[in-house]
């Protein structure tokens, strides 16, 4: 049938209309509140490149914990600022660490919140890259084989600590099965890995670099992140950790990496994540800041786009704002 007999603005003349026959829908379940936590005492200290995110110290994350919970959002994401920094990030595996500290607090105040716990070793190392460095003949780089148990003893302090999940985001190769079998050794076989398995060495990480203090003192990722220019190698890292254990894989960032989400959860069918990443998020804030955009008809289109390119599960700094505008009927 061609026009006037087929009129697709048929279906959308009506608001309530619009809603019934909507194919993609946003609900506060797939949500994940990303937090940074530090040491110290009634601590919120404001974070200037991410505009409403804050270092919080584990009395503070716990109050932001029940107001997510309350909320609805179903899941945090734990990164941790330690007091001190090494070459080895010892303060990472340390059962008195600041997120093993912080995940013993959430779980006593929130029981029903399930906390998700990063592994990676940047934040606690005192050059900044994620495992331990070697060096031969002037030439510097991440050692990936010296990391995997270090990246274990971290794992496990976390599950020791009660972190429901335990996410890996490192990008060292065998990782994955290290982890899993560390877990399934300590005797946490029943614990999910939520694996940052096509994880890109993107620009749009800068302000998450300054929220937990974690630039690199010498170099960059590109050594043991993805090139921004690959698809197909995504489907193999992803193939990879499937096979070496993870329950979840995730595509960070989001926007940029829409077909990727969408090839990843079309080849392997497996709950998917995506992380809407530091500076997706605070360029939608600093455009709305500057009335260029709405930022909460941005976000919700920018969340709806990441949903239907097939992510089950969103890790955003929007989380409680989308929580709020869909509890308002937005």
């Amino acid at each position: 049938m061609a026009f006037p007999v087929t009129r697709m603005r048929r279906l959308r003349y009506h608001p309530t209309l619009r809603r019934m026959v909507r194919q993609t829908r946003l609900s506060v379940d797939r949500f994940i509140y990303p937090l940074f936590v530090r040491p110290g005492s009634e601590i919120r200290i404001p974070i200037p490149s991410m505009p409403g995110q804050f270092q919080l110290s584990v009395d503070a994350v716990v109050e932001e914990c029940r107001e997510v919970a309350g909320l609805g959002i179903p899941a945090v994401l734990l990164f941790g600022i330690p007091s001190h920094k090494d070459a080895v990030g010892s303060e990472a595996y340390r059962d008195d660490g600041i997120v093993q500290r912080a995940t013993r607090a959430i779980r006593e105040a929130c029981p029903d919140l399930l906390v998700v716990t990063d592994v990676c070793l940047c934040e606690y190392t005192d050059h900044g890259h994620c495992g331990a460095v070697f060096e031969r003949g002037g030439f510097r780089d991440v050692d990936n084989d010296a990391t995997l148990p270090l990246l274990v003893k971290e794992a496990v302090s976390h599950a020791k600590a009660g972190a429901h999940i335990i996410a890996p985001s490192d990008m060292m190769d065998g990782r994955v099965g290290a982890i899993r079998a560390g877990l399934d050794q300590a005797g946490f076989s029943h614990l999910p890995i939520m694996a940052y398995a096509a994880k890109y060495a993107s620009s749009y990480y800068g302000p998450f670099r300054d929220a937990a203090e974690s630039p690199p003192r010498f170099g960059d990722r590109k050594t043991y992140q993805m090139d921004i220019a690959n698809g197909d190698e995504a489907l193999r890292e992803v193939a990879a950790d499937v096979e070496e254990g993870a329950d979840i894989v995730m595509v960070k960032p989001a926007m940029n990496y829409l077909d990727i989400i969408w090839r990843v959860k079309q080849e392997f069918g497996m709950v998917t994540a995506a992380y809407h990443v530091s500076g997706e998020y605070s360029a939608i804030k600093a455009a709305a800041a500057n009335g260029w955009i709405s930022e909460q008809g941005a976000a919700i289109e920018t969340t709806l786009a990441i949903a239907r390119a097939g992510a089950d599960l969103i890790i955003t700094y929007f989380a409680k704002d989308l929580a709020r505008w869909l509890r308002a009927g937005v």
